[in-house]
């Protein structure tokens, strides 16, 4: 870890079906796809604006850049088929207790319901685990109910603070001792 919440670009973990590894430029076209899928109650900041951006291009140099896309978030990357279908990772966002990184993850719709989410969640946690964090924290929208689930699944709990967005919908916070 290079500042005690996000991986450093030699991280790379593994499961039985899955690599989680630092992004490649060439697959900027992935996180456009993401970006296309998001629920339109996503704030705007976090989806394709008027005028098309976050472009590909604008996302491959983030990745070169290093930018926190491509820094805090690994690349979950299909063994079988060498496909990226989305990321997982720790991200310091300033919104958690310091020293407790947030865990994120996001999936391409057509890989949604196969319990990959839950495997790339389960070896980030092992890793955080094994880095030396001892909680950790995760916001959701009270509307995702498949990330809730997950969450869930991983052990997390939702605590009592929340952010009400009357436009959005409300943001749940849980967190999770490791």
């Amino acid at each position: 870890m290079t500042d005690g919440a996000t991986p450093d670009s030699a991280v790379v973990l593994e499961t039985d079906r899955l690599l989680l590894r630092p992004w490649r430029v060439a697959e900027a076209v992935v996180q456009r796809e993401l970006w296309t899928e998001r629920d339109p109650r996503v704030p705007p900041h976090r989806r394709i604006d008027a005028d098309g951006h976050p472009t590909v291009a604008e996302l491959e140099d983030s990745i070169r850049t290093n930018e926190l896309w491509s820094s805090g978030l690994l690349a979950v990357e299909r063994k079988a088929s060498h496909d990226v279908i989305g990321y997982c990772g720790l991200v310091d966002t300033g919104r958690g207790a310091a020293g407790e990184p947030e865990l994120a993850f996001e999936l391409l719709r057509r890989v949604w319901s196969q319990g990959y989410a839950t495997e790339a969640s389960l070896t980030v946690l092992d890793w955080a685990r094994s880095s030396g964090h001892e909680r950790l924290w995760a916001t959701v929208w009270d509307w995702n109910t498949a990330s809730r689930r997950v969450l869930a699944k991983v052990g997390f709990t939702e605590t009592e603070r929340k952010e009400v967005d009357p436009a959005r919908g409300t943001t749940l916070f849980t967190t999770r001792q490791l």
